[in-house]
Formats: C-alpha cells, sequence, structure tokens
C-alpha cells in the first residue's frame, strides 16, 4: 500500500504517517519545513519539501513519490492553518495565509490526487477539516468558515469521483491534544471540551478512511454538542459562540 499525507511533517499528519509505517505501508510526507522531522526517520518514509498552496509542488512532490509505484491507495491533506479571529482581531497576512491554506490548498490537493489515482479504479483521498465548520451562522470566524468549505470541496470531488471507484473522507475532529494546540494555548488545555489523544485521533481517522465514511465527526460527545448548536436560531448561536470564543481567550466583552 502506498499513502501519501499533506502536512505530513507533524501534529496529526506525522502521527498517521508512523501509524501506517507500523503497517507496513510505503509512506510520502510533505510539508514547508521536512527539518522539523525527527532524525530517526523509518526507512519506507519519503519526506518532500512542498507547499500545498503551490499545485505544482504537490504535484511534483506526489510524482517523485509514486514513480515506480503500481497504485496511490491513500492521500490524506492535513495541511491547515489557524489564526484566532475573534472580534476581528486578525492581520490581513493571517486571513491571507488562512484562505490560501485551507481553501485553496484543499483544491491544489484535490487536484493533485485525483490525476494520480486517474485510471485505477480505486483509492481514497481524506482531507482534515474542523468541527467547527459543522456549524453555519453569520458570524461565525474566518476560520470556522474555511473549514466549512473544506467540508463542502470535499463533498463536491465525493460525488464526481465516486463513479471512478475513488472515495472521499472528510474528517471533521473536536480539539486533539497536539504539539501545534499547546503551542497556541501556553501548554493549558483546561478550556478545550472533550479534548482528544492523538493516538485516539489516529485510529478513529485511519478507519474512516478505511470504511470509506463520507463524513467523520468526534469526538462522539462534541459531535452531538455540535448537532443540538446547529438546531438554534442564528442570531441566539451568534451570541453563544461569541461568548465562548471570549470566554476561551479570557477576553472580557
Amino acid at each position: 500500500m502506498n499513502v501519501f499525507i499533506a502536512g505530513g511533517t507533524s501534529g496529526i499528519g506525522y502521527a498517521l504517517a508512523r501509524h501506517y509505517l507500523q503497517k507496513g505501508y510505503d509512506v510520502g510526507i510533505c510539508g514547508r519545513n521536512p527539518e522539523k522531522i525527527p532524525e530517526n526517520r523509518h526507512e519506507n518514509l519519503k519526506p518532500f519539501r512542498a507547499d500545498v498552496c503551490d499545485i505544482d509542488s504537490i504535484a511534483a512532490a506526489l510524482n517523485s513519490f509514486t514513480t515506480g509505484k503500481n497504485s496511490l491507495d491513500i492521500f490524506i491533506n492535513c495541511a491547515g492553518s489557524y489564526a484566532e479571529d475573534v472580534a476581528g482581531k486578525i492581520s490581513y497576512e493571517e486571513a491571507e495565509e488562512m484562505l490560501q491554506t485551507n481553501i485553496l490548498g484543499t483544491v491544489n490537493c484535490f487536484e493533485a490526487a485525483r490525476k494520480a489515482m486517474k485510471g485505477q479504479n480505486k483509492g481514497s483521498i481524506a482531507v482534515i477539516a474542523s468541527v467547527s465548520g459543522i456549524l453555519e451562522y453569520e458570524n461565525s470566524s474566518l476560520y470556522t468558515k474555511t473549514k466549512r468549505s473544506v467540508i463542502q470541496i470535499a463533498d463536491a470531488y465525493r460525488r464526481a469521483l465516486s463513479p471512478f471507484g475513488i472515495s472521499v473522507t472528510a474528517i471533521a475532529p473536536g480539539y486533539v491534544d497536539t504539539e501545534k494546540l499547546r503551542q497556541l494555548n501556553n501548554n493549558d488545555l483546561g478550556k478545550k471540551p472533550f479534548l482528544t489523544d492523538i493516538e485516539t485521533a489516529v485510529a478513529i481517522i485511519s478507519e474512516a478512511i478505511e470504511r470509506k465514511e463520507k463524513l467523520i465527526i468526534f469526538p462522539i460527545k462534541m459531535k452531538w454538542m455540535m448537532k443540538s448548536l446547529s438546531l438554534l436560531p442564528s442570531p441566539l448561536l451568534n451570541i453563544i459562540m461569541y461568548r465562548k470564543a471570549k470566554w476561551m481567550k479570557d477576553d472580557r466583552p
């Protein structure tokens, strides 16, 4: 089995790479900074420098990985960008980075994977979104809107690629205990409800891909909380989510 993971040099992406390596698969990973990968790499791990915002670099890395292989079995896009967007506190550069990585990068990865799997009549493509993308309300953050877009983009590609034997799985996790999450919160995750350890997240994600699930939301408590919130009128949901974001950042109205 051949697996390629964009955004695979750290966090969930690298944890998934280790999971597939333990199963004996050949794994390619790419990121903007492959130097982050630990030095004691597995012999079946092939790292590449590539940026999901540049479709040519993603395509080149994927082509290098698949050269001489019979097929590309799994492609997972774990690349993502986050910046705090409470009360409009976001710079132009942060907004641009989120739009480029989370939306354009998602499309670029689907295109590169689609072309690599063309003619195989099989293959699985997965993308990491966010449980926040489940909710639709007027004043949701830019991050939430981009992750909602990721889910919708995945849905469009699923519909287009299904006749050709290619499955598409959108992953919408809640808070996963990664180094990045700890960095963003000064190592204090006390206000992150239903926190999932990374080993559990990897098990859920890999199983969802194997089962060709359309959309997987986890953990289950977060899923039902979001489903319940989605039933509220938009004005009330706006107020609740804004106050929740303020509380989590220790801001004051």
